[in-house]
């Protein structure tokens, strides 16, 4: 059975891993300018507050573990009053060491790891709307032993880093995101796949992407009537059922056009009878022909 979420991720390609250790002690706090890549952190021991901007503000305590998909702005600080400290990570230097805040000496309140890492896709933009903008979750131990793995595996520098890395942030984003499905969820595809009368029309847009789908037959996998399910699948995933189609073979259609395979190929393998339809499809929904998309991509 073909898993979407797996799909999605494949296709999005994290690659690139930076970790970090983070403390804090006393009076601290920093804010964080909007970075748009991928973050995550894992809490060691202790407890800081977390304020992500659109989200409500949350305590971290021990074992604690925190992605930010595309990491906007965010604060984290002790339980005493401070003022924060500006940081810009498109700006500031990676550091090399652990990264204390608040009073330098001593013992630490709490500590952290931390990290980032980038999508090797430019369909992230098109597919990141699709997973939750704050996953947050207490007593991960096996999220906590992933981050670990990727600090030691990033730092070692030892042969075949690269796909060991890959493959421990592809494990890290499908124990998070699947760990987040449910009625709980934000709209997306996370809590598409958490609903029992969504998630076959989306598994079956997964495994068939050429087959010439309607709201009717999808509505039909669904057991649902047509404008029940129409109703539902907007509702729960944030868009209706045919962008979301849409949405998916344009991104299926980059990966392969990236791949130098054929156009007119191409256009068979996400649903379209003729290379002409799909060409004006895709530039509109792309904002460029897929053969120059193609000679772009190659350059």
């Amino acid at each position: 059975m073909i898993d979407p979420l797996s799909e999605v991720i494949a296709l999005l390609r994290p690659r690139t891993v930076f970790t970090k250790g983070i403390s804090g002690a006393g009076r601290w706090a920093v804010r964080y300018s909007d970075f748009g890549q991928p973050s995550f952190c894992t809490v060691i021991e202790g407890r800081c507050r977390l304020a992500v901007d659109g989200q409500e503000s949350v305590t971290l305590e021990t074992g604690d573990f925190v992605l930010l998909p595309a990491t906007p702005g965010f604060t984290m600080s002790g339980f005493e009053p401070a003022t924060a400290r500006f940081i810009d990570p498109k700006l500031t230097p990676a550091p090399t060491d652990e990264v204390r805040h608040g009073t330098p000496e001593g013992p630490a309140d709490v500590r952290l790891l931390g990290g980032y890492f980038v999508f090797d896709s430019p369909d992230a933009d098109l597919l990141g709307p699709l997973l939750p903008p704050m996953v947050h979750m207490r007593g991960a131990e096996r999220l906590a032993t992933l981050v670990r793995f990727l600090g030691e595996e990033a730092d070692a520098q030892r042969p075949g880093r690269d796909l060991v890395v890959s493959r421990l942030l592809e494990l890290l984003l499908v124990e998070a995101l699947r760990a987040a499905q449910g009625e709980d969820a934000p709209p997306g595809l996370l809590r598409g796949l958490g609903e029992a009368r969504v998630a076959p029309a989306i598994r079956r847009m997964h495994e068939d992407p050429a087959r010439p789908w309607t709201v009717a037959d999808l509505a039909r996998e669904s057991a649902l009537s047509r404008s029940t399910f129409f109703d539902r699948f907007t509702r729960v995933v944030g868009v209706p059922p045919m962008e979301y189609l849409l949405t998916w073979r344009m991104a299926l259609a980059k990966d392969l056009l990236r791949s130098k395979v054929a156009l007119a190929q191409v256009a068979e393998q996400v649903g379209y009878g003729s290379a002409s339809t799909f060409s004006t499809a895709f530039s509109k929904h792309v904002g460029q022909p897929p053969g120059r998309y193609a000679r772009a991509a190659a350059a």
